[in-house]
């Protein structure tokens, strides 16, 4: 499978998701420049954490506006794989390829922790290796996480099992306390109604390996991997 990695000024999370997809789970991964016009065939896009254009004006906001995101936009369209990281989630948000927007976290600061998450719909691309109510242990670093959507759209991701993953405890209760950044329904993931693109703010690319303390990330590239062979 070839995994594109797109670049913005200011992502700084691109090595790390290239390295994983790369070096530990031994995919073709290509680095995709944002002033670029060219996809070169690809098979799966990510937008990596990080801050792009500084998060200047909003969270996404000048970096939907990039050269590349127009071809991004109608591979995601035509059916392409696309997954937003942290700031790419926030991307895709900017872009309309998700709904809802991202608000300051609850406490006004920046969260840099693990989280645990549960699944929720194992029924997607990002998740079918995963079991419903399996819970993720994956990291969050950031300050704009808190997810908002008016009650028709939650009423929608509800109805159409948009809702990805949930913050949870470790034994995968869903509470007020779990919910670090004040998502509402304690959202951490969504995906768009055709089920090709997916957001989520915690990090699966610093939850990849023993070493980092968790490598439960691995059950969204893996689940991307294992969609796109069959």
């Amino acid at each position: 499978m070839k995994f594109g990695v797109v670049i913005f000024p200011g992502s700084n999370c691109d090595y790390d998701t290239y390295y994983v997809l790369k070096e530990v789970l031994n995919q073709d991964t290509i680095f995709l420049w944002h002033k670029d016009h060219d996809l070169k065939g690809v098979d799966a896009i990510i937008l990596p954490g990080g801050f792009s254009y500084g998060d200047y004006l909003r969270t996404g906001a000048i970096a939907k506006f990039s050269p590349l995101m127009r071809e991004v936009k109608e591979f995601a369209l035509k059916g392409g794989l696309v997954l937003g990281i942290c700031n790419g989630f926030q991307i895709l948000l900017e872009m309309g390829l998700l709904p809802g927007a991202m608000l300051r976290n609850k406490n006004l600061k920046f969260l840099c922790q693990f989280v645990y998450l549960r699944v929720e719909n194992p029924d997607t691309p990002f998740t079918k290796l995963c079991k419903k109510h399996q819970v993720l242990k994956i990291p969050i670093a950031h300050f704009d996480g808190n997810y908002y959507a008016p009650p028709e759209i939650m009423e929608k991701l509800k109805r159409n099992n948009q809702i990805v993953l949930r913050y949870s405890t470790s034994k995968g209760e869903i509470t007020e306390e779990a919910n670090v950044n004040g998502s509402m329904e304690n959202i951490a993931g969504i995906i768009n109604e055709k089920g090709n693109v997916m957001g989520l703010m915690p990090h699966p690319e610093r939850a990849s390996e023993k070493i980092l303390g968790s490598e439960d990330g691995q059950y969204i590239f893996k689940s991307m991997i294992n969609s796109w062979i069959k």
